[in-house]
């Protein structure tokens, strides 16, 4: 991948960048000037790589929202689902603070707070700027982000660059106000409600201004996107060109979360998401014109932990009350934990290289081989370390004669819930089948002998020789020994790879 940043912090409009998204690896990011990659490389919903090692946390002091989106619900007491906009329990500055200090004691990887709800951030400003100059003098070792639709960014940015915040997230759907009407069916401006086409055309307006301030002031910007499947899947293209030509960093193309149960608008009409399949080609095809993000997971307002894992029930505040902090040790101790962790990524760096031995052997046969799908069990670390059985999503990398990239994730039911059996129902199994569609292998540490049957016969290969080796190289072993073995077939006359940029 190749990533070009001028000295402004904006992005050359010729940069390029693999589809795998930027900060995906080591070499990625040496990339980026050095300023730009300390604001990256520990930051996990900013690089790929990170967020292997690195945690993140968010603090619900936003309740109040000033727009209405047709696929969201909040909801403040939810400890049942996980999805933007739901919280467990509403904090005051005061106690967000002190849970940031308690989880940062306890989870050292933990490096990065932003507040993201579960109304909009800067529509509860005091909130959330006392939250953030309270952090800013308590806790100076975390990096503090903020997500925001963008409707009253433009007037809070200056207020954003005084709290040392490097990191804002946008929601950009459309820079289309037909579209943005198909989303939002009001918004809350100058004290008005505003419906229909007009208040999408004052929302796309702000958020594009807000966009611009930010990166001119070398502030990195992340945009998130929500796929509609029939509103705007086929406009988010135009979106990711526009936002990339005023100096976004990272584009965030997400699926609809559009279950019924979550009740939306858009889930009680039955507007469906997109499948794995339909994600992944307009992510490709937005990686033409944008780094892109694909490692997210759309979480809680209240989120805490690794990305894909949520510790928010070991943090109550009646439980955080309890808690006695040292933070002056907290924090001598996670910067030992931190150069520890970055110790081991630079050891695996230098270890590195099956992936390249692998590939070069394909390249040396000059068989032209298709890509190839596989789903990886990983408990973090960047390695194969999870069994099967006990994976709640898999990791979705695609291998290829040239090089193998992340894709995405998939979550799933638990198989193995503990005790003396595992997957008592024989359609757990069948669902996590169905959800690996596509995928022709599984790399895990361990799985039983029931699901590799099943696996196998349903044209999955289960593989469980790699365990603890570095994700990426283990890949490309298994792609090469695939191709050996003849199950990779030769690319059809005419056709054209799934990889970006093919």
């Amino acid at each position: 991948m190749e990533l070009t940043v001028l000295n402004d912090d904006k992005q050359d409009s010729s940069a390029g960048c693999s589809s795998s998204g930027c900060g995906g690896s080591a070499d990625q990011l040496s990339h980026l000037p050095e300023h730009i990659r300390a604001k990256v490389h520990n930051h996990p919903c900013y690089s790929e790589e990170a967020h292997h090692h690195y945690a993140r946390m968010h603090v619900a002091v936003a309740p109040a929202c000033n727009i209405q989106c047709h696929y969201c619900n909040r909801k403040y007491d939810c400890a049942n689902e996980s999805r933007p906009g739901v919280v467990s329990e509403l904090l005051t500055p005061d106690q967000a603070v002190k849970k940031v200090m308690a989880v940062a004691a306890n989870i050292p990887q933990m490096t990065v707070l932003g507040i993201a709800g579960p109304g909009d951030p800067l529509a509860n400003p005091e909130r959330t700027f006392e939250t953030f100059r309270q952090l800013t003098d308590k806790a100076p070792d975390i990096k503090l982000c903020v997500s925001t639709n963008g409707l009253a960014l433009p007037a809070q940015v200056e207020e954003l660059c005084k709290h040392n915040i490097d990191h804002v997230t946008i929601t950009i759907n459309c820079v289309d106000p037909e579209i943005g009407a198909q989303i939002y069916p009001w918004i809350f401006w100058n004290n008005r409600r505003i419906k229909g086409r007009k208040g999408a055309e004052i929302l796309i307006e702000q958020q594009q201004k807000g966009l611009e301030m930010l990166t001119e002031r070398g502030i990195l910007v992340k945009v998130n996107s929500v796929m509609i499947p029939g509103v705007n899947d086929t406009h988010l293209e135009e979106v990711s060109k526009v936002v990339k030509a005023k100096g976004a960093f990272l584009h965030n193309v997400m699926p609809l979360i559009a279950e019924a149960e979550h009740g939306t608008f858009f889930g009680v009409m039955g507007q469906r998401g997109p499948t794995h399949d339909e994600l992944q080609k307009l992510q490709d095809a937005c990686a033409g014109d944008m780094n892109m993000m694909r490692h997210c997971r759309q979480c809680r307002a209240d989120a805490v932990g690794m990305l894909g894992e949520d510790r928010g029930d070991e943090f109550t505040m009646d439980k955080v009350e309890t808690m006695e902090i040292d933070y002056a040790e907290a924090m001598r101790a996670r910067a030992e934990y931190q150069a520890t962790i970055e110790a081991n990524l630079e050891a695996q760096q230098k270890q590195s290289g099956e992936r390249l031995v692998a590939l070069s052997s394909i390249k040396r046969a000059k068989k032209e081989t298709r890509p190839v799908l596989m789903a990886v069990a990983t408990s973090g670390g960047g390695v194969i370390n999870q069994h099967f059985g006990h994976a709640k999503e898999f990791l979705v990398y695609e291998a290829s004669a040239t090089d193998v990239r992340f894709i995405g994730h998939r979550k799933v039911d638990l198989y193995c819930s503990g005790g003396d059996t595992c997957g008592d129902a024989e359609t757990t199994l069948e669902k996590i089948i169905a959800t690996l569609q596509g995928c022709e292998a599984v790399l895990c540490s361990k799985i039983g002998y029931e699901p590799w049957e099943m696996l196998e016969s349903a044209g999955i290969q289960p593989n469980g020789e790699h365990a603890m080796e570095a994700i990426e190289d283990a890949v490309a072993a298994v792609y090469a020994e695939m191709v050996e073995k003849g199950l990779v077939a030769p690319l059809a006359v005419g056709s054209v790879s799934l990889q970006a940029g093919a």
